[in-house]
C-alpha cells in the first residue's frame, strides 16, 4: 500500500473512532509497527491528528472550550498529582499568580498557607483561599461565565500593577510548533501577561493537552516550565528540545 493511501485509511479511522491503537493501524494497512509510527508521526506534524500513548487519537476543535465545572471532572487524578508538585515549588514569601484553570484549582489544597500572597482571575478559586485564610488579591475586568475567569482590557491593565515570583497557568494545547495555546483570545492575552510578570512560569497540563492547538495563542514553549502526569516517550523529545518538562508520578 502506498504511503497516501495508509494516510488516508488511518484520517479515516480516526474520524470514525476517537483514538485507534497502533496494533489496529497495523492490521488495516499490513504495514510493519514502524512504518506506522513513521506515518503517525508525519500526520501529527501536519496537524491531522495526536500521538497518544499506544495510539493516536482525534484533534479538537480550535474554538472548542468546555466550562469549568466540566474541566474539573476530566482526568482528576492526573490533575492533583500535577497540582500537589506544583505547590511543593511555591517558597516562604513568594508572590503567586494562579491562573483560572481547573488544574490550577487543585493546587489550593496544597498551598502553604503562611507568608505567601496570591493574585488570580480564577473566581472559583476565591472560595477555597478565603477558607485557608491565604492573603488573596483579584484582578478587575469581565468576568466570563463559562470558564469563571477574569478577563478583558480593565483586567490587564489590573494585572500591571503586580510582579510575581512564580505564575501557575493552565492552557488547552501545547504543541512543539504552535506553543501554548486557549480557545480565547481575551484569556490567552491574560495568560500571556501573567507569564511576562513572574521570575518564572511554570504551565500545568495533563498528558490529554499535549499535540493540541486551540485558536488563540498564549506564547512559546520556552516561555514556560511544564508539569504533567505523563507524555508518550515517542513524542517526549519534540518538547525537551524547547523547554522543560517536569513528569510527576504517583
Amino acid at each position: 500500500m502506498l504511503t497516501p493511501e495508509r494516510h488516508q485509511l488511518i484520517l479515516q479511522m480516526i474520524k470514525e473512532k476517537p483514538i485507534v491503537k497502533i496494533q489496529e493501524l497495523v492490521d488495516m494497512t499490513e504495514a510493519s509497527e514502524s512504518t506506522i509510527r513513521r506515518d503517525l508521526t508525519l500526520l501529527e506534524e501536519g496537524k491531522f491528528l495526536k500521538r497518544v500513548h499506544g495510539g493516536a487519537a482525534r484533534l479538537r476543535g480550535k474554538l472548542q472550550e468546555p466550562s469549568m465545572t466540566e474541566k474539573s471532572t476530566k482526568n482528576l487524578q492526573g490533575k492533583r498529582q500535577i497540582a500537589q508538585y506544583a505547590a511543593s515549588l511555591i517558597e516562604e514569601g513568594d508572590s503567586i499568580y494562579l491562573d483560572a484553570g481547573s488544574t490550577i484549582m487543585e493546587m489550593i489544597a496544597y498551598l502553604p498557607a503562611k507568608d505567601i500572597v496570591v493574585v488570580t482571575n480564577g473566581l472559583m478559586h476565591l472560595p477555597h483561599l478565603l477558607e485557608r485564610n491565604i492573603e488573596t488579591y483579584v484582578i478587575g475586568g469581565y468576568a466570563k461565565p463559562k470558564t469563571n475567569a477574569i478577563i478583558g482590557r480593565g483586567a490587564l491593565a489590573s494585572l500591571e500593577q503586580y510582579r510575581f515570583d512564580k505564575s501557575f497557568l493552565g492552557v488547552n494545547g501545547v504543541h512543539p510548533h504552535s506553543g501554548y495555546t486557549t480557545p480565547d483570545q481575551e484569556e490567552a492575552m491574560i495568560k500571556q501577561k501573567a507569564m511576562s510578570l513572574a521570575r518564572e512560569a511554570f504551565v500545568l497540563a495533563d498528558d490529554t493537552k499535549f499535540s493540541e492547538i486551540a485558536f488563540a495563542k498564549i506564547a512559546d514553549l520556552h516561555e514556560a516550565v511544564i508539569i504533567t502526569n505523563k507524555i508518550d516517550e515517542d513524542i517526549e523529545g519534540q518538547y525537551l528540545s524547547k523547554t522543560s518538562i517536569k513528569v510527576v508520578t504517583s
